[in-house]
């Protein structure tokens, strides 16, 4: 029986391998689609692992920092450093915006990081593949390889320019974004600053406001447009809790006195994969499913046409007396055949295919291993229309001709 299925494939092995390596691109890119979506997930993983913190402050009401805008003032984490169980609270800015290096724009998310020793005040870069980290509290940067910028090189952030000085891997947003870490109040500067226009005019209006500037207050007017040429405010406040503490605990105590929103781990998570990529990740499951269905359909038709241009040969087996269950066998050995065939260029196509895309396509073993069971189920389930075609031959035809 296995001879049988061999020889067959043996004699028109050219259709076969290369009906199986059209199959295996398609596989390919199913196995493509399930890598990014779990490169998404991975990348909000690392998001939060390189943040460092153990909980997150955020404005109340909100989703923030990640999925939705939070804004805080700067000096809560004054308050929220002092109170029981938190071993260290530092501010932190986000913001994803176009970063200019040279003539190029590259997607980043400019990150603000407090002041402090790396390693102690979370938000910083954990590690270095070259380079070293900040050390001025303005106009220098640290940037994500994904960036493509080197040790050296000049980025402009609106009106200001960086010079980069440490690089690190696999610092990245939630959407896959390379990170590039500022001093953080440049970061601040950066995120409301206004065009020299909107800052005439908006001193212009603070002017003519009667309220003021008023005559018997000489230094109120100044006092003013001071203030609003600033930014007090900060996206998040991230929290690490001393050892021996209930980081459930603290949360509940900074709620309760701060009025504030806080973020564990584990809801942060549920935040990034349950809302953030909720959206896409349905998308890809159904881009998963037709590519699935067409797979099968594309596998029932070949095995369909094989079957049909051999159908005097299964009516000369049965009519020399071979069983039905030999030949539904054969044609069950065949549609397997082909596709682990495609299996296996699509799992070397997706391989060698997957360092290229912009987004980082993670490949697992547990989804290759599914897609192999998925892929033998779909061509077991192909192949069932022509066994039917093939078991309904008459044995007559192997004469009449």
């Amino acid at each position: 029986m296995i001879s049988l299925a061999g020889r067959d494939i043996l004699h028109g092995w050219g259709k076969f391998v290369f009906t199986g390596a059209g199959l295996g691109l398609l596989l390919g890119v199913t196995l493509v689609m399930a890598g990014v979506y779990r490169g998404m997930v991975d990348d909000g993983m690392a998001l939060l692992d390189n943040s460092g913190a153990d909980l997150w402050v955020v404005q109340r009401d909100t989703l923030g920092p990640y999925a939705e805008s939070s804004s805080i003032n700067d000096d809560i984490y004054r308050g929220i450093r002092a109170m029981p169980g938190v071993a260290q609270a530092a501010n932190i800015t986000y913001l994803t915006m176009q970063v200019r290096k040279g003539q190029q724009d590259v997607r980043s998310m400019v990150v603000g990081v407090a002041s402090g020793q790396v390693g102690a005040v979370p938000g910083w870069p954990t590690y270095l593949t070259a380079g070293r980290q900040m050390t001025r509290s303005h106009y220098e940067a640290v940037a994500d390889l994904a960036t493509g910028v080197r040790i050296g090189d000049q980025l402009d952030i609106r009106r200001n320019r960086y010079t980069v000085v440490g690089l690190t891997r696999r610092m990245v947003s939630s959407s896959g974004d390379p990170m590039v870490f500022i001093p953080l109040k440049d970061a601040q500067e950066a995120q409301f600053l206004k065009d020299n226009d909107a800052i005439w005019q908006g001193r212009r209006r603070t002017e003519a406001n009667p309220t003021f500037n008023r005559p018997g207050v000489p230094g109120l007017l100044n006092a003013v447009q001071a203030s609003q040429s600033s930014n007090p405010y900060v996206n998040a406040v991230l929290v690490t809790v001393k050892n021996g503490h209930d980081p459930t605990e603290v949360a509940a105590a900074i709620r309760r006195w701060k009025r504030l929103t806080v973020y564990s781990r584990t809801q942060m998570e549920e935040i990034l994969v349950g809302k953030l990529i909720a959206t896409s990740a349905r998308q890809i499951g159904m881009f998963l499913v037709i590519l699935a269905l067409v797979s099968a359909t594309i596998v029932a038709f070949i095995i369909y046409t094989l079957t049909m241009d051999k159908i005097r040969e299964i009516a000369v087996l049965k009519l020399i007396g071979t069983r039905n269950r030999t030949i539904a066998a054969m044609i069950m050995q065949q549609s397997l055949a082909l596709g682990i065939i495609g299996f296996a260029v699509g799992k070397i196509s997706a391989t060698f295919a997957a360092p290229y895309f912009p987004k980082y396509v993670l490949l697992v073993p547990i989804d290759s291993l599914i897609g192999f069971l998925v892929v033998l189920v779909i061509c077991a389930l192909a192949s069932l229309v022509a066994i039917r075609m093939a078991l309904q031959v008459d044995p007559a035809e192997a004469i009449g001709g």
